[in-house]
């Protein structure tokens, strides 16, 4: 048996890294399941963790589908077991002005912040990719909490903000990028 809560035997194979995915409420959020293949094409196992207002952002079912864990977005009660293994790396995306804000500042009001809070003193490789708007990227706060998110050792992508009226620049999100963040830094190469 594997010492890992939640982790199902596999006789005679290495067991994958475990990836959490955490999507917040963003206008692209539907589109996660490309960050979701592209990792299990590289061999990670993956568990989706969605903040409460991603749950209506996507496809509940069909992630559910993808990755053969339920989506985590509540906390579940004492003594109810694990439904994800533990976590070997974080991927945050897309991360909302919103979450990034809060999980700099610790403020763990939801399950999806509550594990990013948790990972810093875990030593959990984190990676975020950032989806917000130029407007509020331009708010003093934003670029604090990047400061302090790097200076925790958490991995940023390089998404550029857009106008609002721009529409979010979905064409320009690359989801494999927390991949290339993470790669380095759960195989040792870092």
């Amino acid at each position: 048996m594997s010492d890992q809560p939640g982790r199902p035997d596999q006789p005679g194979q290495p067991e994958k890294p475990f990836l959490y995915v955490v999507v917040c409420a963003a206008g692209i959020a539907g589109d996660a399941g490309k960050l979701i293949t592209a990792a299990q094409e590289q061999q990670w196992d993956v568990g989706v963790v969605a903040t409460p207002q991603a749950l209506g952002f996507i496809d509940v079912a069909a992630v559910e589908a993808q990755t053969g864990y339920p989506i985590r977005s509540a906390w579940r009660r004492p003594g109810d077991p694990r439904p994800l293994p533990a976590a070997d790396a974080i991927a945050v995306a897309p991360a909302t002005f919103n979450t990034i804000n809060k999980w700099a500042a610790g403020i763990s009001d939801t399950l999806a912040v509550g594990i990013l809070c948790e990972a810093y003193g875990s030593g959990i490789p984190t990676a975020v990719l950032p989806c917000l708007n130029s407007a509020q990227a331009a708010h003093p706060a934003y670029r604090q909490s990047l400061d302090r998110l790097r200076a925790m050792g958490v991995l940023i992508g390089a998404y550029e903000p857009q106008w609002p009226e721009a529409g979010g620049g979905a064409d320009q999100f690359r989801w494999e990028e927390a991949l290339e963040l993470l790669t380095p830094q759960v195989s040792g190469q870092e």
